[in-house]
């Protein structure tokens, strides 16, 4: 946490996009681009319950030693959190908030993040791809090492994608995302 009145949170997936993060959030602001060691990011439901909002699996992390998951630290105020907590389903059960130790530029930084309770694995849909492959388009800016960016953009994929889905998906993005940089 940061101080009394901010905390920091570490997103990995739909929160990457500002716009989603800020409608109920509106404090939150990027504070740095960080990845989590011996981690890696998985996808699917609560139970096994699809998403009514996004149509298959969603993101969450497990543990996974030698494995990183790359994400966004938003710096936010007190009074955000329990907007946040409400976002992520805690109440319901859904998620569930943890404190966690991120890296970037050679420093640590504790952070809250979310990690889906009951996970049953399941594929994400085509639009959620799209979110989090359009969330790390202002994010890339903050990265300075080209494979740093191969590897943030590849992390957004989930291995599981046959090459036609990965068509279908690449069909409908921006160039910047089909682009190295």
């Amino acid at each position: 946490m940061e101080n009394n009145h901010t905390f920091l949170y570490f997103a990995y997936g739909s929160n990457l996009l500002k716009e989603r993060l800020q409608l109920k959030n509106p404090s939150a602001t990027v504070y740095c681009v960080a990845r989590l060691k011996d981690y890696k990011l998985v996808f699917g439901n609560h139970k096994g319950l699809a998403s009514d909002r996004w149509h298959g699996g969603v993101a969450t992390i497990e543990h996974s030693p030698g494995d990183e998951v790359w994400g966004v630290v938003w710096r936010m105020n007190m009074s955000d959190l329990e907007s946040l907590d409400s976002q992520e389903n805690v109440t319901l059960g859904a998620y569930s908030p943890v404190e966690l130790s991120v890296k970037t530029k050679g420093q640590e930084l504790n952070c809250r993040t979310y990690i889906m309770n009951s996970c049953v694995y399941a594929p994400p849909s085509p639009q959620y791809l799209q979110v989090r492959l359009l969330s790390m388009h202002p994010c890339l800016s903050l990265l300075q090492k080209p494979q740093t960016v191969a590897t943030l953009l590849i992390s957004v994929m989930p291995v599981s994608l046959s090459n036609s889905n990965f068509s279908s998906i690449s069909n409908n993005l921006p160039l910047w995302a089909l682009n190295s940089y």
